[in-house]
């Protein structure tokens, strides 16, 4: 039970990028890219939440830090996601 507890976080951020990567596969790019982008804010949410010891593999640095650069990054991502013209893609 205390090895679900602690990978519990990391299980549910893998989940929504394996289905970004679906969405990918399929030709839907925007939206897998919007998910991809919404797990690492998923991510950034849970280290900032969650205790250490409850986060497992998502906690690399100091929580500041986790917090920051995963909120950047799925920012970042969900961003230019939104932003792309499809205008031209055929």
């Amino acid at each position: 039970m205390q090895f679900l507890r602690c990978h519990l976080p990391m299980v549910v951020v893998t989940l929504v990028i394996l289905l970004a990567v679906i969405f990918v596969a399929s030709d839907r790019w925007r939206r897998g890219a919007l998910f991809f982008g919404g797990a690492t804010l998923l991510a950034a949410a849970f280290r900032l939440c969650l205790p250490t010891a409850q986060v497992g593999l998502l906690a690399v640095r100091s929580r500041p830090f986790d917090v920051a650069a995963l909120g950047l990054l799925g920012s970042a991502i969900v961003t230019l996601a939104a932003t792309i013209s499809t205008v031209g893609v055929g």
